[in-house]
């Protein structure tokens, strides 16, 4: 499968603002590194709109944390992330992530 024929999941935006991207397919820093597994163990994020100290030490540029991808991130470390942002209200999360959504009239 070529890299644009695979479908690219959207943005996530949680409740306090945060933003990030989260793939997994054979083209992205993962596990396992296919497209289409039935669960993944680690994703690969991408380009975060603030830093977020959960992710630091897998940031392919650690100097520049808004601007780098985050390689094979383990899946409870995307779901602690997205917890402590207040829960998804859109986006999309590979299999294995849990996608947590914020609760209805929840304000940081």
């Amino acid at each position: 499968m070529k890299l644009k024929e695979m479908k690219l999941n959207e943005k996530v935006v949680c409740a306090d603002g945060f933003e990030m991207s989260v793939q997994a397919h054979a083209a992205a820093y993962c596990l396992p590194k296919m497209t289409g597994a039935p669960v993944y163990l680690e994703v690969e994020i991408g380009y975060p709109n603030r830093r977020d100290i959960l992710l630091i030490k897998y940031a392919e540029d650690p100097d520049a944390l808004t601007e780098t991808v985050y390689g094979w991130v383990p899946v409870q470390v995307v779901t602690d992330v997205i917890a402590k942002h207040g829960g998804m209200v859109s986006g999309e999360v590979p299999r294995g992530v849990a996608p947590l959504r914020a609760r209805r009239g929840y304000v940081f």
